[in-house]
């Protein structure tokens, strides 16, 4: 029996998601999936896009509005929007704008955790789902604190496409455009953002905010079907596409022959449901030692973590900048327009410079040393660029300087995110990007926000405030300039514990359960054995009565044969005589 528990054990021990590769590799072929390479980019960046539609309109003029204002000799200004219809000051408006970014912290790891267990298309169908019921609830939002709960749950449902859609895209995209790939897909950042200024601020102004948030709704829901009807690419390192007419799973298969010999055995079935839910326990137990292995082999990884310090000192600029932009600029240089000139330097120096600096890393090859050299030289010049900017007290002097630095600043998003992508295993880059993503808004724009409306109410210049805030970036060059003399490895190819890479380790699962079932035929042959050997001693009784019936015919054959011999014999002599009698007549 212990060769058996051991048996099962080992079956038990294995990934369902082994077994279930090894069989869509069969479906995939007679039922190809809808979703090429590119189809999945233009998706992705299209969904990439409507997100961050939604976080430029929620900091643009239009929707985000501002408070009533009232001057010394009483003279006030109605507000407008949402800061001015929930009468919120500048600290509050700034929480609100970040307030997203708590469900986006707690769930990108669950959801990276997830996608080794369950399909990583489905997690992505059902994250845009919360994601569009939470926007129709921040339109129908009464008080802050309602539109803050809607927020923190619109974070929710972006967690699961930020964790995964960067994966796949860096799995189908051809070797040579990996950075240029990802480039264009992280270009639909500020092309995002751009396109939210601008739709905000004129839903705002002609219908009202709240239609700003039921039209994103609109603008997700064809995406939210795709994510559940259609068949989906697989992701290296993770769960397999959901497999039609699949055979009983490893576990279950497992289970069902370990169930089957202990109740050979006298096992109780209670004693069985106990020991299953002793096993459940396990499971999770499992999971979560899993999750704090794979955190403690990031956290341990030096690339990875000077990679992830600088893009959050970058990102707490960039999460400022897009924010308080609008504001900043309205007040210093009394734009008249602010929400169409910043979106507009933001769309087109974002899609420039986000292009060029996945193309410049493919051309220089893109490995992640050249990764930190272009991350810090860009990152340094740009930030020369915008503090520049700011100095300026001429808004076309303005405008030149901080297109050409947000085009520089913006080079870094191909680049920065290769290597979250590359320093690590394939089955730990949905972790990686997680965690890439928790780290820069807990610690980048997250506090940024509000820390800056409260540096802005302290000291009420937003030139000062955004000289400040512009300096930033210099600390992130200097950081990702140390990652250049650091020891880094592309781990793309590597190996991870749960894909098949040989023949052998293919079919080892099947073999297991092979083996497990001819030990229980085994089991039933032995007791059928014993069963026939309780028949042998009657089969040996009859035998020796019929030997001995036989036996006792013998002597009467022995008799017969003895009397013949005698009688043959006693002939002998006549033949004799008669023989000699014929010599002697001749």
């Amino acid at each position: 029996m212990a060769g058996k528990e051991e048996l099962v054990g080992r079956a038990e021990e294995r990934s369902p998601p082994v077994v279930a590769e090894m069989e869509s590799s069969v479906v995939d072929a007679s039922n190809p999936s809808w979703f090429t390479p590119l189809r999945l980019l233009v998706i992705f960046c299209v969904i990439n896009m409507i997100n961050y539609v939604d976080r430029g309109a929620m900091a643009s003029n239009g929707v985000n509005g501002h408070r009533t204002t009232c001057t010394t000799d009483g003279t006030c200004t109605s507000g407008s929007g949402i800061q001015g219809q929930f009468n919120l000051n500048n600290f509050e408006d700034g929480v609100l704008s970040s307030a997203f970014m708590v469900g986006l912290l707690l769930a990108c790891p669950i959801f990276a955790s997830l996608a080794k267990r369950v399909n990583p298309f489905r997690l992505i169908g059902v994250g845009l789902s919360v994601w569009t019921l939470a926007v129709v609830g921040c339109g129908l939002s009464f008080n802050f604190w309602s539109i803050a709960v809607c927020r923190m749950v619109v974070g929710v449902g972006e967690a699961s496409f930020i964790s995964l859609a960067a994966p796949f895209i860096d799995d189908n995209a051809p070797v040579d455009k990996k950075t240029s790939w990802l480039g264009v897909f992280y270009m639909c950042i500020p092309t995002g953002y751009a396109i939210g200024y601008l739709y905000g601020g004129s839903v705002g102004q002609h219908l009202g905010w709240r239609y700003a948030f039921w039209g994103e709704a609109i603008l997700m829901v064809p995406f939210v079907i795709l994510g559940f009807v259609l068949k989906p690419l697989q992701l290296k390192g993770c769960a397999p596409p959901e497999i039609i007419n699949a055979t009983i799973p490893v576990d279950t298969a497992a289970s069902s022959v370990k169930d089957d010999v202990k109740m050979k055995d006298g096992v109780s079935p209670k004693d069985i449901q106990e020991e299953r839910a002793g096993s459940s326990s396990n499971s999770v137990l499992k999971e979560v030692l899993r999750f704090l292995k794979d955190m403690k082999a990031l956290l341990v990884d030096k690339v990875f973590v000077v990679n992830v310090l600088g893009y959050v000192a970058y990102n707490f600029v960039i999460g400022a900048y897009s924010y308080w932009g609008p504001k900043a600029g309205y007040s210093i240089y009394q734009m008249k327009s602010a929400d169409i000139i910043f979106g507009g330097i933001t769309v087109v120096s974002g899609i420039i410079g986000t292009l060029a600096g996945g193309y410049i890393l493919d051309r220089m090859n893109n490995t992640i040393s050249n990764a930190f050299k272009l991350l810090s030289m860009t990152t340094f010049i740009g930030a020369a660029f915008c503090f520049g900017a700011f100095c300026f007290k001429s808004l076309y002097g303005f405008v030149v300087l901080f297109a050409i630095g947000e085009l520089l600043v913006f080079a870094i998003q191909g680049p920065v995110n290769f290597i979250c992508l590359h320093c690590v295993k394939p089955s730990l880059r949905p972790l990686s990007m997680a965690i890439s993503t928790v780290s820069i808004h807990i610690f980048g724009d997250v506090p940024s926000a509000p820390l800056v409306g409260v540096l802005q109410d302290h000291i009420n210049n937003w030139r000062k405030t955004a000289l400040i805030l512009s300096a930033v970036f210099f600390p992130a060059a200097i950081i990702w300039f140390i990652g250049i003399f650091l020891h880094s490895v592309d781990r793309f190819n590597e190996d991870n514990e749960k894909q098949i890479t040989t023949n052998r380790s293919s079919v080892e699962p099947s073999l297991e359960l092979e083996k497990v079932q001819q030990t229980n035929n085994e089991q039933v042959t032995t007791n059928r054995s014993s069963a026939e050997s309780s028949l042998e001693p009657e089969k040996v009784q009859q035998t020796t009565n019929r030997s001995s019936a036989e036996s006792s015919f013998e002597p009467e054959k022995v008799q017969q044969t003895t009397n013949r011999s005698s009688a043959e014999f006693s002939l002998e002599p006549e033949k004799v005589q008669q023989t000699n009698e014929t010599s002697t007549k001749t």
